[in-house]
């Protein structure tokens, strides 16, 4: 790898992780030594790029710094329409037009010798032709988890029972044949997961609810690998 190229690369890993990075694991992902890693580390330094650490503790890249956008490798250009291409075929319709949209958008802003990977990309996601349709306004659910705000969903479960839930939404999981709407559920005071398809009615209601998303979110994620470890166990 050219040095110019791995020092770009040494970015990159800082910038994709939230907590220090050692100059062990980025030896490993360049495939080269530490007392290399740290000489990188040292001259970026030197450029006034903005990291913060010392040798044997980690290192991270603090805000306000940023490259000059779409520079993508070949690699980057293959995941972003891979992962377009999977929203196009299970996301719902103005998702999937947002994910047309950032494909085009990629294709116009590459470098030439990069736009094959676009217009005719080596991976494929295939679409999901019978998956079952979202009973409920898919954009304003998300538009209700950006604003911390609650939906009322008449709800029929797997067994036919209806029920009416107030939900404080906190996100929408994919999967390979259904869409399941997660959220804080009023009426079972517990964390509840619902298929979106299994939804007769929802009311967007104004209200928001006591915590910020990004903090329920955590809530819900330390409980789920709570769980993870007890069953492990």
């Amino acid at each position: 790898m050219r040095r110019a190229d791995r020092l770009f690369q040494i970015i990159q890993i800082l910038r994709r992780n939230r907590g220090p990075v050692t100059a062990d694991a980025i030896a490993a992902e360049l495939e080269t030594s530490k007392r290399t890693v740290y000489r990188d580390i040292a001259d970026l330094i030197g450029q006034r790029v903005p990291i913060r650490g010392e040798a044997g503790v980690g290192y991270v890249l603090e805000g306000g710094f940023d490259l000059p956008p779409l520079m993508l490798t070949a690699d980057e250009v293959e995941a972003a329409v891979l992962g377009a291409q999977f929203v196009v075929g299970r996301g719902d319709p103005a998702l999937a037009r947002a994910a047309q949209d950032l494909i085009a958008k990629i294709a116009a802003t590459i470098p030439e010798h990069l736009r094959p990977l676009v217009m005719e990309p080596a991976s494929r996601a295939i679409p999901k032709w019978d998956a079952p349709k979202d009973q409920l306004d898919m954009a304003a659910v998300r538009r209700a988890i950006r604003g911390g705000r609650k939906i009322t969903l008449t709800y029929r479960d797997e067994q036919e029972r209806v029920t009416r839930r107030t939900i404080w939404p906190l996100g929408v999981g994919y999967y390979e044949a259904v869409r399941l709407l997660v959220g804080w559920c009023e009426l079972r005071a517990a964390f509840r997961s619902f298929r979106t398809d299994r939804v007769a009615e929802a009311e967007f209601l104004d209200e928001r609810y006591p915590e910020r998303p990004a903090v329920l979110r955590a809530r819900w994620r330390k409980l789920r690998m709570e769980e993870w470890r007890r069953s492990a166990a």
